[in-house]
C-alpha cells in the first residue's frame, strides 16, 4: 500500500495561485489530486485543532502527493503554512486514479432544483452542520456559492475527510460507507474516491504529522456539484443512517469542501510564463 501525503497549503498573499500551480504541475512527480478549498463543513472539535484551527489561517489548497515528494522549490518559497498528514493509499485506486478522477470531475450531471431543495428538503431542520446535516446558515452558503459565476460553482466538489473512530466502532462506520456507496451516497452522485488509513512516519518525517494527532482515516468523495451533496443531507434516508452508524462512530471529525474544476487548465495556461515565484 503506498504511502502519500495529504497536505493542506496556506499561499502567502503575494502568490498567484495559477503561476503557483504551473509551478507545482512542474514537477517531475505531479501530484495525485490537487484542489482548492472553500470552506470548513464540519470543524475538528479536538483533534489537529491548534494547528488547523488556533491560528484562524485561511487554508488555500489541498495537495497530494507521494510520501517523502517535496514540493518543488519555487512553490515551497510561496507557501506560509502546511499541515499534513500521512496515509497509505490502495494501490489499485492509485493506479486507476487520474483517469478515473478526470472523468469524475468533468462529467456531465444535471443539478437537482435549487429552490426545492433548500427551501424544504425532507429532512428535519438542523441547528448547524457539525453532525453532517443541512443547516440554514450551510444552506445560505451554498445557495451563494451556486449562484456564482466561476467554473467551480455549479461543477464537482471534492470533500476531504478526516475520522477518528471510537474504540471497537470502526464496524459501525463500515456499515454507513456500505451504505453510502449502495444507495444513500451514490444515488446522489457521491462517489468515494479515496479512502486511505492514516500511517505515522518514522524519523524526521514524524514531526507536524496530523498522524501523530489520532487521526485513523482519510478520505475524499466527489459529488457532481455542490447541489448533489445538499440534497444528500437534506434526504431523510441519508440522515437515518448518519445518525444510526456514522455519528455514534465517531470520536472526531472533520470536512473540508474543496474543488479540482477549472485547475488543471489554469496551471496549464501559465506554464509558459516566465520568470520565478
Amino acid at each position: 500500500m503506498p504511502l502519500y501525503t495529504l497536505s493542506l497549503l496556506s499561499l502567502r498573499p503575494s502568490t498567484p495561485l495559477p503561476l503557483f500551480l504551473a509551478s507545482l504541475n512542474s514537477s517531475p512527480t505531479p501530484p495525485l489530486l490537487t484542489s482548492l478549498i472553500h470552506r470548513w463543513i464540519i470543524l475538528p472539535t479536538t483533534l489537529s485543532t491548534p494547528a488547523l484551527l488556533a491560528q484562524n489561517i485561511h487554508w488555500d489548497l489541498l495537495v497530494i502527493l507521494p510520501a517523502g515528494t517535496p514540493l518543488p522549490p519555487a512553490a515551497s518559497r510561496s507557501v506560509a503554512h502546511e499541515w499534513r498528514i500521512t496515509a497509505g493509499l490502495p494501490s489499485r485506486v492509485v493506479r486507476s486514479f487520474s483517469e478515473r478522477n478526470r472523468a469524475l470531475v468533468k462529467g456531465e450531471n444535471e443539478a437537482p432544483s435549487l429552490e426545492g431543495l433548500l427551501e424544504s428538503g425532507s429532512a428535519e431542520r438542523a441547528e448547524s452542520s457539525q453532525a453532517l446535516e443541512l443547516s440554514d446558515e450551510l444552506k445560505g452558503w451554498i445557495r451563494e456559492f451556486y449562484a456564482g459565476h466561476g467554473p467551480e460553482a455549479k461543477g464537482a466538489v471534492s470533500m476531504l475527510n478526516l475520522l477518528a473512530f471510537k474504540e471497537g466502532m470502526k464496524g459501525s462506520y463500515l456499515r454507513y460507507g456500505k451504505a453510502f456507496a449502495e444507495s444513500i451516497g451514490s444515488r446522489h452522485g457521491g462517489d468515494a474516491k479515496i479512502v486511505g488509513t492514516v500511517v505515522r512516519p518514522e524519523g524526521e518525517g514524524a514531526d507536524g504529522d496530523g498522524a501523530m494527532d489520532g487521526w485513523d482515516e482519510v478520505a475524499v468523495a466527489h459529488y457532481p456539484s455542490i447541489m448533489h451533496f445538499a440534497e444528500m443531507l437534506a434526504s431523510r434516508d441519508y440522515q437515518e443512517v448518519n445518525h444510526e452508524f456514522r455519528l455514534p462512530s465517531l470520536k472526531d471529525t472533520c470536512i473540508l469542501m474543496t474543488s479540482e474544476v477549472g485547475l488543471e487548465e489554469m496551471g496549464r495556461k501559465e506554464e509558459s510564463v516566465k520568470g520565478k515565484l
